[in-house]
């Protein structure tokens, strides 16, 4: 259980109550257990959600890529530099617009997400058997909604 420490002056949340820090708290604990299989295949966290979004969605645009796998623009164009030097991705230019592109993973690029898939698989077990899945499912349904009403209320917005 987290202690609640009310904030002083009413202006901050508690460090342990904060709800930016708390996700980031959890996002890392849970990556501790993927970083060495990552490592291990050479890949970096952001290289691994680029090709798991492209595994699910080929031909998506940087844009469209940039926002599926919450990475930054200019972040992602450098990357995809590495990934397709590499031959994890191809990325072919729209004709005529020569900065529209679409990309799309290679050969290379699923054999290796097939290769990492029972690992990856087998930490997410592992997580699961200490969690439970319900309330890993639970979680997931109330992240989903949470993000649900503030892209509502982005929406609204002028």
């Amino acid at each position: 259980m987290i202690d609640y420490f009310p904030p002083r002056d009413n202006a901050l949340d508690s460090t342990r109550r904060s709800l930016p820090i708390a996700l980031l708290r959890v996002r890392e604990k849970v990556m501790e257990h993927f970083r060495p299989m990552l490592h291990q295949h050479g890949l970096t966290e952001q290289q691994w959600r680029v090709i798991r979004v492209l595994d699910e969605t080929p031909g998506l645009d940087m844009g469209a890529l940039a926002e599926a796998a919450n990475i930054l623009a200019p972040s992602l164009s450098r990357m995809t530099k590495t990934m397709q030097d590499r031959g994890l991705i191809e990325i072919s230019r729209t004709p005529g617009d020569a900065r529209r592109a679409s990309l799309r993973l290679t050969a290379d690029g699923t054999a290796l997400i097939r290769a990492i898939a029972p690992e990856s698989a087998a930490i997410r077990d592992r997580i699961e058997a200490r969690i439970g899945s319900e309330r890993i499912m639970a979680l997931l349904d109330e992240l989903d909604a949470i993000l649900s009403d503030l892209d509502d209320e982005d929406a609204k917005k002028p």
